[in-house]
């Protein structure tokens, strides 16, 4: 067994919640000129879902960091030229181009797997890639058909075909039109250079916990592991050389290792003002979120109506480097509605307001009502506070 060194470093509760700030892209003045590319590289990985609220949650993560960037140059931003790739690592996610080669690893074990959910018809794989090489980018509906029913998961043959390519890494998915999936073949899609296995397990698991603590700034093991989603023992099987350093925080209950540039220098500057989305990966992890923010916060839209609290899409408010409250959003027309607005005290009202109406504006909307506070003292102050900055 590895003996691991004593930390040398001790951060207070307060310094480790800046350093994760500032690692996150929400601390100091935001890159403008790298922009969503520039987002994208510094998380490591933006997750992607089905849901759209205000907007698409990959829409959202750079929103949150750069202001009202344009929508259509989100997108661009991530396909054109290929600039980043759709893979399985905290979820399904949007990845940097340029880590292809560290998740060789899980490419290889999904070769490697013995069983499926979906089995693979014969011939149905050598089928797609065929097409696509001959025909290709295509969706799967393209390609012969995504679904046999309307059942979520009652995949066609060509559907299941395509996604496996896509877990071996012989398939890339390009863009994403109307959601569906756009795929080729990964010798087309990856620069040369990239578009190789050859690093092994150890070190494709070094690079991403390296990654994943400089995205981070400081974290435990449980952290590290849970953003690229690695096994506890994966971790602790490379961290020792994965030049992140052992630090202790203050009131954590468990070892720490943090990014050793985060530490080089204090982390100050403007706090963003934002709506986050629930998939955003400053509150990925529950635990974390409790330990950093004291902020418990669980995405409700696969939770029954009656038994919600917060909200189908309840998305945290953050400002000053605290999460102070949230609000359940939808779209009437060009009014943002506000459904539900959970306010943690009379200090967050200015914030909430603030963040609705610079949403509003990124999405269109010329007017915010509020339908709910959890408050009622409050909804008078807020609704005052909202007129003021809708003028």
């Amino acid at each position: 067994m590895t003996t691991l060194p004593r930390p040398t470093t001790t951060l207070t509760a307060d310094d480790a919640r800046r350093i994760v700030l500032r690692a996150q892209g929400l601390l100091g003045a935001p890159d403008r000129r790298a922009g969503v590319r520039g987002v994208l590289r510094r998380l490591g990985a933006v997750q992607l879902d089905t849901i759209s609220v205000l907007a698409r949650s990959h829409e959202l993560v750079p929103y949150a960091r750069l202001g009202a960037v344009g929508r259509r140059t989100v997108e661009a931003a991530y396909w054109t030229d290929t600039h980043a790739f759709e893979y399985w690592s905290h979820a399904a996610c949007l990845l940097p181009i340029e880590e292809w080669p560290y998740f060789a690893f899980r490419r290889r074990a999904y070769r490697d797997r013995p069983h499926w959910h979906h089995e693979l018809p014969d011939g149905a794989y050598d089928q797609v890639v065929k097409q696509l090489r001959t025909e290709g980018p295509l969706t799967a509906t393209e390609l012969g058909g995504a679904k046999k029913t309307n059942d979520w998961w009652d995949w066609s043959g060509t559907k299941v075909a395509v996604e496996r390519a896509l877990m071996y890494g012989e398939v890339v998915c390009v863009e994403r039109r109307g959601w569906k999936r756009v795929y080729d073949l990964a010798e087309r899609a990856v620069p040369a250079a990239l578009l190789h296995d050859e690093l092994d397990d150890a070190e494709c698991l070094r690079r991403l916990v390296r990654l994943a603590g400089e995205a981070l700034g400081v974290g435990t093991r449980a952290d590290i592991a849970d953003y690229h989603r690695l096994r506890g023992e994966q971790v602790d099987s490379v961290i020792a050389d994965s030049g992140l350093v052992p630090v202790e925080v203050e009131g954590w209950a468990k070892p720490a290792w943090a990014d050793p540039a985060a530490l080089a220098t204090p982390p100050r500057g403007r706090h963003r003002t934002t709506l986050l989305s629930p998939f955003d990966s400053l509150i990925w992890e529950r635990a974390r979120t409790e330990r950093i923010f004291g902020f418990t916060h669980r995405l409700e839209a696969y939770v029954p109506k009656p038994k919600r609290v917060h909200g189908y899409f309840a998305m945290p408010v953050l400002a000053g480097g605290r999460l102070v409250g949230r609000v359940d959003p939808a779209r009437q027309g060009r009014a943002l509605v506000a459904k539900q607005v959970t306010l943690d005290g009379p200090k967050a009202v200015p914030a909430v307001a603030r963040a609705l109406t610079e949403a509003a504006s990124w999405v269109n909307c010329t007017d915010v009502r509020v339908e709910r506070v959890d408050r009622p003292e409050l909804r008078e102050p807020l609704t005052r506070e909202l007129a003021g900055l809708l003028g």
